[in-house]
């Protein structure tokens, strides 16, 4: 998964919808993008969000798997899309473990994002999804790891489901539909995090450098939380994932587009799992208070979870 916006909700101007529209079609067929009135700051500032879903365990299996058609999280896929954020190269990495980590009562699948402008590393994520039994995708939390100059210096944008009083939002529909209501990502108001999201286009085709793809869903992505953004279009291909985001009034634009899409092999995905959980051991001290009253991470065939009444 490219790195989360954190922006804020724009009015869209006609120009913005009229790049939105295929070629042809007319200006009642733009996706619809939403909208919110001036951000307040704290849990219930939805600004057009709805209400946090509720997170039921029980309705999750006891051993994790995503498959949603357009959000498969299958164990050694890599998926890496390449770009640029305000002019400048950037990378993002993104593996699929076969790690995972019991978040608030589900045992999610541990997912590896790294971010990188140019060779340099910006970002390292361990983010945490689980799908329930109706097909639909959850984030349950985020423990990014900030770098400046190659050097670690903090995870202040930690969040994890369940505490001060963080919950875990959609991050992808079972089936996604234009004219579904917008619904919350994830929520921390400990850090003024808030990500949203529309369904506004579906069968789409969408060619990138990785290759050509039909039947593309594409959502719009916001937070309303954050003053400085705007909007991101992101690209989903099925049995594939996300492969496209595109900015829409972002202060400082991210364009990314999938370039490789690969299968790791036993070695390779064995090393990943070695450096996540090194980093699952390192969130203990960085965050104490937040990643520390989680579990440790676990390979994929020794976690267990007893299904809930």
């Amino acid at each position: 998964m490219p790195r989360r916006l954190r922006a804020s909700a724009v009015l869209l101007s006609p120009i913005v919808a009229a790049l939105l529209l295929a070629p042809g079609a007319s200006a009642t067929d733009a996706p619809k993008v939403p909208s919110a009135a001036p951000a307040k700051s704290g849990p219930s500032a939805q600004n057009g969000c709805g209400n946090p879903p509720a997170l039921r365990p029980y309705t999750f299996p006891a051993r994790p798997k995503v498959n949603n058609k357009f959000l498969p999280l299958k164990p050694g896929t890599r998926l890496v899309l390449t770009g640029d954020v305000a002019g400048e190269d950037h990378t993002v990495v993104t593996t699929v473990t076969d790690l995972t980590k019991v978040i608030d009562g589900v045992r999610t699948v541990v997912v590896f994002d790294q971010d990188f402008n140019g060779d340099e590393i910006q970002e390292s994520e361990l983010a945490f999804f689980a799908q329930d039994r109706r097909g639909t995708v959850w984030r349950l939390g985020e423990y990014p790891e900030i770098y400046e100059n190659g050097r670690l210096t903090g995870a202040p944008d930690t969040w994890i489901s369940g505490v001060e009083g963080a919950k875990a939002g959609i991050a992808m529909l079972a089936r996604p539909r234009v004219g579904t209501p917008t619904y919350t990502e994830g929520l921390a108001p400990e850090i003024d995090f808030l990500d949203c999201a529309t369904v506004v286009q579906t069968g789409q085709s969408v060619c990138v450098e990785a290759g050509c793809f039909e039947n593309v869903l594409v959502t719009d992505e916001f937070a309303p939380l954050d003053p400085e953004g705007g909007h991101q279009l992101k690209s989903y291909a099925p049995h594939v994932g996300n492969i496209k985001v595109e900015p829409v009034g972002e202060e400082n634009p991210e364009t990314l587009s999938l370039t490789e899409f690969t299968r790791l092999g036993r070695e390779e995905l064995a090393a990943v799992r070695e450096e996540v959980l090194e980093q699952d051991a390192r969130g203990y001290e960085i965050s104490p208070d937040v990643y520390g009253t989680t579990p440790p991470a676990k390979p994929a065939r020794a976690s267990v979870l007893p299904v809930l009444p």
